[in-house]
């Protein structure tokens, strides 16, 4: 099964026609706590509510036909949340990960992740590894994971490993442009992000994607993740269709 519209006949929303979709949609997935307790619940509610979120924008990405979407799952900051916090949600990415292996591979999705992997847990880097294997040759949209990853971060690896490349002999100081700082990033061979959704409200980036982003469309709502259902994420598809992207040139 492809997730291509190429591939088969797929009803789109109206309003949105496959050349004005997105190719590569990014999204920070934020107000899982805040969306529980507005509640009066406990902040692990909101992360299980969140993952229905998750599931619903996967399936849906899919049956449009983006080429990827990219998920903040759990950044460098995150550390500094209380270690219940933290236990709670590597369990819950774990089940994740072996609950969804089986639609991953029914929807001929291919599973990757970026981020440092420093930190994990092991039996989380198992799960990551075995969706990366199973999945490797499918052919249908690229779900990204983005776990323990910080953008800054991120260039601070990269400029380490063209800093040892240069070291080697291998690349000279002068033929560093900015291919040389793409092919060094955990995204290296995927395209940057058309549209980056960002849900609870909040107007900043949170060190996401800060190299992949430069062009992006950018797009917020005040619902947080847990309410993040397909209506809207046609509406974030639909405002990015009417928009004119012009990458800093005249049309």
């Amino acid at each position: 099964m492809s997730c291509s519209l190429r591939d088969r006949d797929v009803t789109l929303p109206e309003g949105l026609t496959p050349e004005r979709l997105p190719k590569h949609v990014a999204i920070i997935m934020d107000g899982n706590g805040r969306w529980a307790l507005e509640r009066g619940k406990n902040r692990s509610e909101g992360h299980l509510r969140g993952v229905q979120s998750v599931r619903r924008t996967v399936e849906e990405s899919c049956r449009l036909g983006l080429q990827q979407l990219t998920l903040y799952c759990l950044s460098v900051e995150n550390w500094k949340r209380p270690k219940s916090e933290l236990d709670f949600l590597m369990a819950l990415l774990q089940e994740y990960l072996i609950a969804e292996r089986h639609e991953i591979m029914e929807q001929n999705i291919r599973f990757t992740t970026i981020g440092r992997r420093t930190a994990l847990p092991e039996h989380v880097l198992a799960e990551i590894d075995e969706s990366i294997r199973i999945s490797r040759n499918n052919t249908g949209m690229t779900l990204c994971l983005a776990i323990n990853y910080g953008g800054r971060t991120e260039i601070v690896d990269a400029v380490r490993q063209v800093a040892e490349r240069v070291r080697r002999g291998e690349l000279s100081p002068n033929d560093i442009d900015e291919t040389t700082i793409s092919g060094a990033l955990y995204t290296a061979g995927m395209p940057d992000p058309d549209l980056l959704i960002r849900t609870a409200g909040e107007m900043r980036i949170s060190n996401y994607l800060l190299w992949q982003i430069s062009y992006a469309e950018i797009w917020v709502t005040s619902q947080c993740w847990p309410d993040f259902d397909v209506p809207l994420f046609h509406q974030a598809l639909r405002d990015y269709a009417r928009r004119e992207r012009r990458f800093g040139g005249l049309k």
